[in-house]
Order: C-alpha cells, then sequence, then structure tokens
C-alpha cells in the first residue's frame, strides 16, 4: 500500500531547507562527544538524586547528531506513531487532493525548520523488533549548540551539562515512572486512532474555526492546526496531552535547574537568554510556530513551572510526587492551568464503597 506521506521527499526538501547548515570541525564534534557522553551520564545521577526517579532501562546514552540525523530520527518516529492514521489517509487517497508528495514536502519543510531550532530531544520510543542501540537515545544537534554558544558567549561544559540535565530527566520520566511511556503512547496511539480521513472534516474545522475568531477566541491556542480540526473526543484526548506535556516540560526545567545547583555556572542566564530568543522570534516564525501548535509547547514550560511551584506552595514534596503514582493522578489542562483544581481533587476523600 502507498503510504500518504513520501518520506524520501520529506528527507529531500528538509536537506534542502538546511543547505547552508554550520559544519563542526573534527576537533569541535570530538570535544562535544566527549562533554555529552560525560554529562549524559552525570545528569543521570543528579537528576536521580534531586527526583527520585531511577530508570529502569539501564544508562542513559547521549548521541551528538547533525540536523540530518535529527530529522531522519523524528521521520523514523512519525512512521512508527501515525502508521495506523497514515494508513487509513492512503486508503482514501481518491477523497484528498493533497498527494504523498505534498504531504513529504510539507513534513519535510516543517522537520527542516525545525531541526535548525532544536538542542536536544530525548526519543521515548522503543520498538521490540528494532537494533536496541538505535533507541532510547538523547540526542544533542551539535551545530545548533555550538552555534548557541558562539552567539551568546555561553561557556560549553556549563551549558551542556544544563542541557544535558533538562533532556535527562525527560528520560527518567519515561523510564523511571513504570506506567508513563505506555501511557502516553496509547494517548497518542487513540487520538490518531480516530482520525476521520473525510474532507469534510477539514470544512468543519474551519468553520468552527472562524466562530472561535469571531467569538474573540484563539482557534490556535491550544495545538495550533492539529486544535482545529480534531473532533470532539480529540479534543479532549489532546486536553490529557497538553496537561500531561505541560507537567513534564515544567518539571524538566524545574529539575534541570535545582539539579544543577553547584554544578552549573550561568544557569539563570541561560534560560533568560534562550528565552528572549523565543520571544524575540520574526512575525514568519511565529505565524509558524503558531500553526504548529509549537507556541503552545512553548507555554507548557512556564505553565508546568507554575503548577508545580503552586503543588509545593501548598503541600510540598509529598504532594507534588503524587502525579508519579499513576495515570489518573496526572493533571488536565484545566488543572495546569488552575492548580488549585489539581490540590482539591488529589485531597478529596474517595468515596467509600459500602
Amino acid at each position: 500500500m502507498t503510504s500518504a506521506v513520501d518520506w524520501d521527499v520529506a528527507r529531500s526538501i528538509a536537506a534542502k531547507v538546511n543547505r547552508d547548515e554550520p559544519q563542526l570541525d573534527d576537533e569541535a564534534r570530538a570535544r562535544m562527544n566527549a562533554d555529552f557522553d560525560e554529562f549524559t551520564a552525570l545528569a543521570e545521577g543528579l537528576v536521580a538524586a534531586e527526583t527520585g526517579l531511577s530508570s529502569a532501562a539501564g544508562a542513559a546514552r547521549g548521541r551528538v547528531a547533525d540536523r540530518s540525523m535529527w530529522v531522519d530520527a523524528n521521520i523514523k518516529a512519525f512512521q512508527r506513531l501515525l502508521k495506523p492514521m497514515l494508513d487509513q489517509m492512503a486508503q482514501e487517497t481518491g477523497r484528498f487532493s493533497v498527494g504523498p508528495k505534498v504531504a513529504g514536502a510539507e513534513v519535510g519543510m516543517m522537520l527542516g525548520w525545525m531541526s535548525g531550532k532544536v538542542l536536544g530531544q530525548y526519543d521515548l520510543l522503543v520498538i521490540e523488533d528494532e537494533e536496541p542501540d538505535q533507541q532510547d537515545i538523547v540526542y544533542y544537534v551539535g551545530p545548533n549548540v555550538a552555534a548557541i554558544e558562539d552567539r551568546f558567549a555561553f561557556p560549553e561544559r556549563d551549558f551542556r551539562l544544563w542541557l544535558a540535565l533538562h533532556e535527562v530527566t525527560h528520560r527518567a520520566q519515561f523510564t523511571g515512572v513504570p506506567w508513563m511511556r505506555d501511557h502516553f503512547l496509547g494517548l497518542v496511539h487513540e487520538t490518531m486512532d480516530d482520525v476521520d480521513p473525510d474532507p469534510g472534516r477539514f470544512v468543519e474545522g474551519i468553520k468552527s474555526a472562524i466562530e472561535t475568531k469571531r467569538g474573540g477566541g484563539d482557534p490556535l491556542a491550544d495545538g495550533g492546526l492539529t486544535g482545529v480540526f480534531a473532533n470532539d473526543k480529540q479534543k479532549a484526548l489532546l486536553d490529557q496531552i497538553g496537561g500531561l506535556m505541560s507537567l513534564l516540560e515544567g518539571h524538566g526545567d524545574v529539575t534541570m535547574d535545582r539539579a544543577g545547583i553547584g554544578h552549573v555556572q550561568g544557569a539563570e542566564r541561560f534560560g533568560r537568554v534562550l528565552h528572549a530568543r523565543r520571544q524575540n522570534a520574526s512575525k514568519f516564525v511565529l505565524l509558524i510556530q503558531r500553526l504548529a501548535g509549537l507556541e503552545a509547547k512553548m507555554k507548557q514550560y512556564a505553565q508546568g513551572e507554575a503548577f508545580i511551584e503552586a503543588v509545593e506552595t501548598h503541600g510540598g514534596d509529598a504532594l507534588m510526587t503524587r502525579v508519579w503514582d499513576a495515570p489518573e493522578f496526572l493533571p488536565s489542562l484545566a488543572e495546569i492551568r488552575e492548580p488549585e483544581r489539581w490540590i482539591e481533587r488529589m485531597e478529596t476523600p474517595e468515596p467509600v464503597v459500602a
């Protein structure tokens, strides 16, 4: 069966977007590989000590990637995660005006653009029939890391450990909380399984977005175009995913700062500069971020941190760590934005069944 996305076209377009990618010389690459080998291992211990989350999947492995390697890793992730939806769409190609090559070009442009921005990423997917050494990887995009260090005169070793702490925290979340990986992937698969390939669904989404805009709302606020075209069931699932990702991103930032105390010099400046960099993006970049849902992702960091601060202020670590006890204790997106609602839910006794 023909895929709904031509992945070769996606790779080709992403490569064209990155034709001016800066290259690391052999010495710089060797130094960066050595640093991230050291700091990924160091970060794992610091994160475990700070959070109490220890990976059940063995030692963390860091890998310095160029942009094309990052693109390829994410294409593989898309192929795994989106397979049910893409198979369904491939069966419906006669009802779509957008063919696999056009879809591949769109995906390639987006991945190519994103690959020039991202600094690190944890690949949480684990597939039984694939090579173990190609999975469960903490990626660091070398050219982007070096460009940021050079532009803002960041001390290399401090900045690299700071990055490693954030990405290794994400690995601890997914490999140190026994149910987390399956829960997250289950939400994603359920969302994809419910995709309606009927073009009428897209028309309805556009109409709904227009009505939301006329009513003074922002149809792109909670997920970009994905949220616009989602049905009611998918919106409920996206709300759960949004709440979870806000928690994980906020927890990643909080842990990165706390675990780095005494080990990272300049962490406050790193965070301030990168935040300002995101805020001062061009109007075109901001539009792309909104359409792709990346603006909502950026908000997740601040909202997640605010949620953690409110919960810890009210009930300390004992209350905060309850989020890792079971999926039903995770905050929804509404509870992330109004932490008192989650606190009240956690403190309300379960009804006694006679």
